[in-house]
């Protein structure tokens, strides 16, 4: 059975002081950026208006009515208006439909230069590639950036114009070069290059104000659609929305506080998230803990990660959630080394999320000077904050259970940013045979037996690590006889198994950055390209193999680089290969590489497969195993970056 959802006073349904106004006909809300406003899917839990029904049903509104007339995207932030009766629909629909209502934005921007300091855009929008749209201006547009006030003040007559033409045309409109998008902006402030600028749509077409800024050059900080400039977030605001009352008639006006995201960004001067001290991190905390909302209330899963480094705004640091207690993780946090995010400011912090206790991990910026990485200096055995955990705690992830032990070392048992590659091989396993290499706990193993594997085979040069393993499929009532588990190094293990014939469904490959045993040294960098090739040999005709590296510097085209050459050394012909996505809970840093590179390779028809036998009977289950392994290496890579945690975090 699993456990309650773990701190659910971190995740409540929605924050009372998110809603901006509320009578009984509208209920006005303030909408944070990363929260789409509806999801189309069903078993979405995360958004604005699940979100937001669940709150009130909690209050006693048993319906929990929301009309929707507007929406905002998803990194969009700022007022959003539903009505609550449905008596009110029909005159807020009217002043939507007729553009009567009054929509104010700010947008940061970088390279204003010497442009009027207001204007009016005029395009046309059509689609393109990628989800994106396209600008398309207006013949005699190009005077609105150095346009005058003349024109400001004289074209709304010809706009309200142009919008009744646009609604009357319809597809007459389109069909002639796109739907028209009327913006009209005005310079609010200015700092060197950058730039805030109010916007006033006259029209409402899909990501009118970024592709039409984007079009003259001005693209919003943090819009990497549309080649914006790096920041935190997309620094557009939904700073006002004017309309009349459906039930009076009276003007009626809302607003929405500009984020401190954004005079932040125009100052363009670095700020020490650490600065502002406990309550100041806890907030940013609260904050990150807030974008983990459908992890959190999924209901099956009680471990993730709560804050991501730099990703999450607070660099060199990460925290890990394990039902009811926390891990801090502090990077480049050795003795005497600078820059180090403050030990007690961290904890005191993390510790006021209402958590049981709070363990610590600390990962000097230099790997070398570990020797044992259960030291209390690096790992006390105890929490630091509150009441520790019992020595071996039961999380569940997609409703399976891992044994973990958070004060055993710099790691956990279980690496949390495996967890939808962990669901994705449960997807896949459905009678297959699966090989997990460097196996660490045998979390993947789980996943693949509970998703219905045949057999499976599960390596780790680690006696502790392959034991706990063991502990692992016993928990979830797995065959020891099908389901067997290896003492072994992988490599010469890959090499036994090829020339026993052995051949797999499914193979798992994450090794470790960085390791070193007494007979070898291994660098995913260097060597993962014939780790790889040796893994190909044993796939079966139609097999996949997923291969995951978080080492820095391998770059995801390079990764895939690596496994293609790989395959064509095995002699495989690889179909398809797919990169997937990183989980929620682990956000790169802006301008950044993805935290973790992740492909599922899919071979074809076997190909004249070079040093492997395509035929011959399969070997005894785990014959291969390597006898006197050499002892294990640092799991992968003991040091971490300091302004992105890494495998060394996990």
């Amino acid at each position: 059975m699993i456990p309650r959802p773990s701190l659910p006073e971190l995740f409540p349904d929605f924050h009372p002081e998110w809603i901006l106004a509320e009578d009984a006909d509208l209920i006005v809300v303030d909408k944070p950026a990363g929260l789409s406003t509806h999801a189309p899917e069903a078993d979405r839990i995360d958004d604005v208006v699940t979100r937001l029904r669940a709150f009130l049903r909690g209050r006693g509104d048993a319906e929990a009515y929301l009309g929707i007339h507007q929406r905002l995207d998803r990194d969009t932030s700022g007022v959003l208006l539903f009505t609550r009766r449905r008596e009110a629909n029909a005159a807020v629909a009217r002043q939507f439909e007729g553009r009567t209502v009054q929509k104010t934005y700010v947008a940061a921007v970088s390279g204003f230069g010497d442009r009027a300091p207001r204007g009016t855009l005029r395009h046309r929008l059509v689609p393109a590639p990628g989800g994106a749209m396209r600008a398309l201006a207006e013949a005699g547009a190009g005077r609105e950036d150095r346009g005058a006030r003349r024109q400001d003040r004289g074209a709304r007559r010809e706009d309200r114009g142009a919008g009744r033409e646009d609604r009357g045309a319809g597809g007459q409109e389109r069909a002639a070069g796109g739907a028209l998008a009327i913006t009209r902006y005005r310079l609010l402030e200015r700092r060197g290059d950058r730039a805030l600028l109010e916007l006033r749509p006259e029209t409402g077409r899909t990501h009118q104000l970024r592709v039409q800024l984007a079009a003259i050059g001005l693209p919003i900080a943090g819009d990497p659609l549309y080649g914006g400039a790096e920041a935190p977030r997309l620094l557009l605001h939904a700073a006002e929305l004017r309309l009349d009352h459906p039930a009076t008639g009276a003007a009626a006006t809302f607003r929405s506080q500009l984020p401190a995201a954004f005079e932040a960004w125009l100052a363009d001067a670095p700020a020490d998230p650490y600065a502002g001290g406990v309550a100041a991190v806890e907030r940013a905390m609260r904050e990150a803990a807030e974008r983990r909302y459908a992890v959190a209330r999924a209901g099956d899963t009680t471990a993730f990660r709560l804050v991501h480094g730099a990703g999450d705004g607070l660099p060199s640091l990460s925290v890990d959630l394990y039902g009811e207690h926390l891990v801090v993780a502090l990077f480049g946090a050795g003795e005497g080394e600078p820059g180090a995010p403050p030990r007690d400011v961290v904890l005191d912090a993390a510790h006021r999320l209402g958590a049981r206790g709070v363990y610590l991990k600390v990962r000097p910026k230099h790997a070398s000077v570990i020797v044992d990485a259960r030291r209390e200096e690096f790992a006390p055995r105890h929490a630091v904050r509150g009441e520790s955990a019992p020595e071996e705690l039961t999380i569940f992830e997609h409703g399976l259970p891992y044994k973990v032990r958070l004060g055993d070392g710099l790691s956990t048992g279980i690496f949390l940013d495996q967890r939808e590659n962990r669901r994705r091989v449960r997807e896949l396993a459905r009678g297959a045979r699966v090989l997990n290499l460097f196996a660490y706990t045998g979390a993947f193993t789980v996943a693949a037996v509970a998703g219905g594997a045949r057999e499976s085979v599960t390596v780790d040069v680690s006696r502790g690590a392959i034991a706990w393993a063991r502990e692992n499929l016993d928990a979830i009532g797995a065959d020891p006889a099908a389901h067997v588990v290896v003492e072994a190094d992988v490599f010469p293990w890959l090499k036994a198994a090829a020339q026993a014939g052995q051949r797999f469904d499914l193979i798992v490959l994450d090794p470790p950055s960085f390791a070193t045993t007494k007979k070898s040294r291994f660098s995913a960098a260097s060597d993962f390209g014939a780790l790889a090739a040796l893994a190909f040999r044993l796939l079966a005709p139609g097999g996949r193999l997923l291969a995951c590296t978080n080492h820095r510097g391998i770059a995801r085209a390079k990764f895939r680089r690596h496994l293609h050459e790989a395959a064509r050394e095995a002699g495989c012909d690889v179909v398809q290969m797919k990169d997937l996505p990183d989980p929620v809970d682990f956000p790169s840093e802006p301008g950044m590489d993805p935290h973790l590179k992740s492909v599922l390779a899919t071979v074809g028809a076997p190909a004249a497969r070079a040093g492997a036998s395509a035929k011959g009977a399969p070997a005894a289950k785990g014959a291969p195993a390597a006898k006197g392994a050499p002892a294990r290496g640092a799991r992968r890579g003991a040091a971490a970056p300091a302004r992105a945690p890494r495998r060394g975090a996990r």
